[in-house]
């Protein structure tokens, strides 16, 4: 097996329809897949795929392993970018020794842990037990295909989860999650006639996954519009228009606008106010995400107003809405043990306007608490609240003997030792361990960057050595 062979069935993948829900098409592929190499699989219900590849001769005694990665992928893209997810393949490139798609996300997460395991399972020059490729549905919207993954789906008892993001590191543990919603009913008044009507853009910031990235003051367009918003509001007579922001629970916005309308009295005051938001962020960000930018136009509008209660409702909980990494765990050096994604800002039919949230902690008390906080900002505003999605964090097994056979491995390789850690991101391992608790499991994979946004790159070194690892680790089990 080579990273040659990984790579060209990731690309085959991302030329695929995946989106999370929408998985059909690479499950009928996955299917065929397994058909044209003549290897055994089968479909559950919700879309979980098994590709089989039987012992090798005189390998039967060995034990079973499952490779184990997600089939669907976040689809996020540029405001501007004309790719349907529903049709079009992923347009990447070669860049300074990543392989990355630059207006949409890359679905290396986790298709290139797809492509390994099928690289592995159809390899014939390496002799192994019994491998089960294990392709779980809707990973990234709620686990739905590990929670409904029946245990007599799969035989083995070792597993390897190929979803991690950083080649050198063998994750043991991750934390749960749950998801927050608030929804506030609006009523509609007339416009002030002599109204002028402004937009107002945040854009440009880096976003990032909601757990990997949620620690290092990216920008989170959600807020910095509300920023905006508040201040204007404080000052003058407001209406608002429209209003959106975020996209994905597991994604840090990275770009938000309303459309409002203030006298035209306030004009120069509006924009000096503006001016004075935007360069303050601009300057607190430079470092972390330096590429974020603002706009204000004068726009034509004909929309109503969302009534004054609900606007100010809406603005001051924005302002005040926990978000980010909220407490380092005291155990584990360097995890973020607690933190909140203030996901989305979404005007629905019916007249409401529902926040997304997604709150994490592998401790189902810390987790809790932090959605009850999010819960009680957003109901103070009057917002009615639900949580939904709840799934457990994976506790580590410091005498799991994969990890100390994975270790010993990793290092005979590249005479150096891996990292062990634990990730504040959710795994499927979590929901595995309760289903399977005899499962030995570790999670590995090469290195990613920018994943759940657009600009998701690959690294091609770590996927050499990634292949390499994988391959020895797989033929060394016995």
């Amino acid at each position: 097996m080579t990273s040659k062979t990984i790579l060209d069935i990731f690309k085959e993948i991302t030329t695929i329809p995946r989106e999370s829900g929408h998985e059909e098409k690479i499950v009928k592929w996955l299917l065929d897949f397994a058909k044209k190499h003549s290897l055994p699989a089968k479909k559950d219900e919700v879309g979980n795929v098994l590709i089989t590849k039987p012992a090798d001769k005189g390998m039967e005694n060995v034990p079973t392993i499952i490779l184990q990665s997600h089939s669907d992928m976040v689809c996020e893209k540029h405001p501007d970018s004309k790719h349907n997810f529903a049709k079009d393949p992923i347009k990447y490139e070669i860049e300074d020794g990543w392989l990355i798609a630059k207006e949409t996300t890359l679905g290396a997460d986790c298709g290139i842990g797809m492509a390994a395991q099928l690289a592995l399972v159809i390899d014939k020059t390496i002799k192994t037990g019994k491998l089960e490729a294990l392709f779980t549905v809707s990973e990234e919207t709620g686990l739905d295909g590990a929670e409904y993954l029946k245990p007599e789906f799969v035989t083995g008892r070792i597993m390897l989860n190929l979803d991690s993001e950083e080649e050198g590191e063998l994750c043991i543990g991750c934390n749960g999650g749950i998801d927050t919603t608030a929804e506030f009913k609006y009523s509609l008044k007339p416009q002030t006639k002599e109204f002028i009507k402004y937009k107002v853009s945040v854009f440009g910031s880096l976003g990032g996954h909601s757990g990997d990235d949620i620690n290092k003051n990216r920008v989170n367009a959600n807020q910095q519009l509300a920023r905006f918003l508040y201040k204007v509001m404080d000052k003058h007579k407001m209406e608002l228009y429209e209003i959106d922001g975020g996209n994905k629970r597991n994604a840090i916005a990275r770009n938000a606008h309303a459309v409002f309308g203030v006298a035209a009295s306030a004009r120069k005051s509006v924009e000096s106010i503006f001016n004075e938001v935007r360069e303050n962020v601009l300057a607190e960000f430079a470092i972390p995400d330096g590429g974020v930018q603002m706009s204000l136009e004068r726009v034509e509008c004909k929309l109503k107003a969302i009534d004054e209660n609900t606007m100010a409702s809406l603005i001051y909980a924005a302002v005040a809405s926990p978000h980010g990494s909220y407490k380092i765990s005291d155990t584990i050096e360097g995890l973020i043990e607690i933190s909140t994604n203030f996901a989305s800002i979404k005007m629905k039919p019916n007249n409401k306007i529902v926040i997304g949230s997604s709150q994490r902690s592998a401790v189902v008390s810390e987790r809790r608490w932090m959605a009850q906080q999010m819960e009680a900002c957003w109901a103070l505003a009057g917002a009615k609240i639900t949580h939904a999605g709840e799934y457990p964090g994976w506790i580590p097994n410091l005498d799991s003997k994969i990890l100390e056979h994975s270790k010993k491995v990793y290092k005979r390789l590249f005479k150096e030792e891996a990292k062990v850690i634990v990730t504040p991101a959710g795994l499927e391992c979590g929901l595995f361990s309760l289903k399977f608790p005899d499962m030995d499991m570790i999670s590995f994979g090469p290195t990613l960057r920018g994943v759940h946004a657009p600009g998701e790159k690959l690294n091609l070194a770590s996927l050499d050595k990634f292949t390499k690892f994988l391959q020895e680790l797989v033929v060394s089990i016995r």
